[in-house]
């Protein structure tokens, strides 16, 4: 028998000492009869909302709601956008306990009367995002329960166990909620701080001030947890209009990570409500509750038949796989060692260059010192320069002409010079021999006009001799290295 308003307002006094009630009038708080309530006004002015269980199971529920209430302190009321109602006083326990509440104005919209569009529905989904982001230091400091997305699957796995147990939900229905269970990408969700159960019509006060739809309050908080935020979402099954918009403000006004499958976890825990219901009244021993269960269970399983909570994607991968399989395979680049290589360093190249500049200059060298001899001996004097020295024609860098021993005697080298103490060109030279050229006569003017000219054939016999000196000279370097 529910309790008058007068047993509440007595009751209000003692869990408010020193406060006396100068008026009380019923509320209708829409909780299914759990609680007797009351709105009361005391002598210094104020609202207050009283409170008491009208079971054990609901005394259970106001006395988690009265901790969970003390765990908001004034410092998490301020991260929130709305108001959350204060404990003011409570006394007694059980059945007996009474909670004293400051009072939140505001109004309810049921489910199916939340209208879609921009306004009420967006500002819902955004005030439950903000409850979402708390701290879930909040809870765990307070000993509320917490439970990891494995714990959240493993209590959803025993009530699918215990409903079937009862012999009273179709095979077509189980199926479609034990192959929801098996789905691993459904439950990789980021645990949050939840309501445990949030509603629109029992939960969320909204009003329009300044015609700007807001919600002003949430006041049912037994449920404070840290859990899947899908739960406080479940109740959109029965508000498929304003479901998307909800879902738009949720988005918006949320700083988390994207949960892609956050809808289907909803749509799951709102089916799982009627077997919740069936296993109640199981246990109860409460005949209309079992039938009112199954009544909402066969008529779920019309309606969602040969539909899945998550949609079967196996075509989506076949296809997916089939065309990797089509692309042809790459074939991976040769290993390249780039070690000590840029674009401007090639050190094969820049090794044979040096070594042509290296015999190049030594060339030049030792023909002007053998041209120095020769003229010596006949007191002339020819003027030599490098760039007038044959450069050997060479169509491959890496290779080397033979030499041209034409015109050299190899006695007469023995008799000017030392030998070459048994090397040859060949391995002097890695196996090839050099190329070189005679050189042109050179030109020179005669200071005295009197004097007679050399022959041209004077002058091929000095350069035939500078060629053979220096082809001495290259040879016996050539032993002291």
């Amino acid at each position: 028998m529910a309790r008058s308003p007068l047993i509440l307002a007595a009751s209000a006094t003692a869990a408010l000492p020193r406060t006396a009630i100068t008026s009380v009038s019923v509320l209708t708080e829409n909780s299914g009869g759990r609680f007797d309530t009351a709105l009361a006004r005391t002598d210094d002015g104020r609202d207050v909302v009283v409170r008491m269980p009208a079971s054990e199971e609901a005394s259970a529920d106001l006395a988690a709601e009265s901790r969970a209430l003390h765990a908001l302190t004034a410092g998490v009321r301020a991260l929130l956008p709305f108001a959350v109602p204060e404990v003011l006083g409570e006394n007694g326990s059980g059945t007996q306990r009474v909670l004293v509440v400051d009072h939140i104005d505001g109004y309810r919209i049921d489910p199916a009367h939340l209208p879609k569009g921009p306004g009420y529905a967006p500002a819902v989904g955004a005030a439950l995002a903000a409850v979402h982001a708390l701290p879930v230091s909040i809870v765990r400091t307070d000993g509320l329960p917490v439970r990891s997305p494995e714990q959240v699957r493993d209590d959803v796995k025993r009530l699918l166990d215990r409903a079937d147990a009862t012999g009273r939900v179709s095979d077509d229905l189980m199926l479609r909620w034990r192959r929801a269970l098996d789905v691993d990408d459904l439950w990789r969700f980021e645990s949050a701080v939840v309501l445990g159960g949030a509603t629109s019509s029992s939960v969320i006060l909204v009003d329009d001030e300044n015609e700007i739809p807001h919600v002003v309050g949430i006041l049912e908080w037994a449920g404070l947890s840290v859990g899947d935020p899908a739960v406080d979402l479940r109740w959109l099954a029965s508000a498929p209009l304003a479901a998307d918009d909800v879902h738009a403000g949720y988005a918006a006004a949320g700083d988390r990570s994207p949960d892609p499958l956050l809808r289907e976890r909803a749509r799951l825990y709102a089916e799982l409500e009627f077997a919740r219901w069936l296993v109640h009244g199981h246990d109860a021993g409460e005949a209309d509750v079992v039938a009112d269960a199954v009544a909402l269970l066969d008529a779920l399983a019309d309606g969602v038949r040969g539909d899945h909570i998550v949609p079967d994607s196996r075509s989506d991968i076949d296809d997916a796989m089939a065309l990797v399989e089509s692309v042809p395979p790459v074939t991976p680049p040769a290993s390249v060692d780039t070690s000590m290589q840029t674009d401007a360093y090639d050190p094969e190249a820049l090794s044979l260059y040096l070594s042509a500049e290296r015999d190049r200059v030594a060339a030049a060298e030792a023909l002007a010192d053998a041209l120095a001899g020769a003229d010596g001996q006949d007191g002339e004097t020819d003027a030599i320069h490098v760039d007038q020295l044959p450069v050997p024609d060479r169509d491959d860098p890496e290779e080397t002409a033979p030499i041209d021993l034409d015109g050299w005697d190899e006695e007469e080298a023995r008799s000017q010079g030392p030998a070459l103490r048994g090397k040859t060109t060949s391995s002097m030279w890695g196996g090839q021999e050099p190329a070189i050229r005679e050189p042109e006569p050179a030109i020179r003017e005669h200071a005295d006009p009197d004097e007679p000219r050399r022959s041209t054939v004077d002058d091929e016999e000095d350069a035939a001799r500078a060629s053979r000196a220096a082809l001495r000279r290259w040879g016996v370097s050539g032993t002291n290295d």
